[in-house]
């Protein structure tokens, strides 16, 4: 699946317990990494993200240091979280 069509996967319904890795960007390694700091499921990492304010910069320097992962799979994921608020929040 295509990072696009996984972004409109993710962004077509409601969070409910969909695992971290239906995240865009968050492939089998960065999400065992979440994974194994707790972060199993896309809700927790919605809530990190809402905690961090929706902030761009402090989600991503947030997910790189605890999922590693590079630029692009940051912004991916971002722009899935942004993007699923803007629709349901």
């Amino acid at each position: 699946m295509s990072d696009t069509q996984k972004q409109q996967t993710f962004i077509k319904g409601p969070m409910k317990d969909k695992p971290v890795n239906v995240l865009p960007g968050v492939g089998e390694a960065i999400g065992s990494r979440l994974t194994e700091n707790g972060f199993d499921k896309a809700y927790k990492i919605l809530g990190q993200f809402l905690i961090l304010g929706k902030d761009e910069k402090k989600f991503t320097k947030w997910l790189e240091e605890i999922g590693r992962g590079n630029g692009r799979q940051h912004k991916l994921c971002f722009e899935a979280l942004r993007d699923w608020c803007n629709e349901f929040l």
